[in-house]
């Protein structure tokens, strides 16, 4: 049994099926073997206020289950449906496979996995917001 492994910085903390761990003072790896365990980073959290963007809020829809403030059974026709939202937009052969594969581990509810394809959409986000006409 594989499992998803998460590296640690000193001191960095993570969310662990609603328990705040946080590592000691050594990198450390972690390897959860639970499935559908719900892992967040606290350094990649997305907190409210910031979810003011359609891929910060579709990452936001991620992180609500992967926290534990959302149930899945509530949340992933909403998350599906923000992500084929993205797909109207981000129309690049690269972008389009991300979308993919979050929508494919939503479906299989590793939505760790989900948030993980949903954040290398920041960046490219951010640069279309910057080059908008004023």
């Amino acid at each position: 049994m594989t499992g998803l492994v998460i590296r640690l910085a000193p001191r960095e903390r993570v969310l662990l099926n609603g328990a705040v761990i946080e590592n000691g003072d050594k990198r450390a790896s972690l390897s959860i073997k639970t499935p559908n365990a719900h892992v967040l980073r606290l350094r990649d959290a997305i907190r409210p206020e910031q979810a003011n963007t359609p891929v910060r809020r579709t990452c936001y829809l991620a992180q609500l289950i992967l926290a534990g403030d959302a149930q899945p059974e509530d949340t992933i026709t909403p998350l599906i449906r923000a992500i084929e939202q993205l797909s109207q937009v981000f129309r690049d052969q690269d972008s389009r496979q991300l979308l993919r594969n979050a929508s494919e581990t939503a479906v299989k509810g590793e939505y760790y996995q989900t948030l993980k394809f949903l954040r290398l959409l920041l960046p490219r986000e951010e640069r279309l917001f910057a080059v908008r006409p004023s």
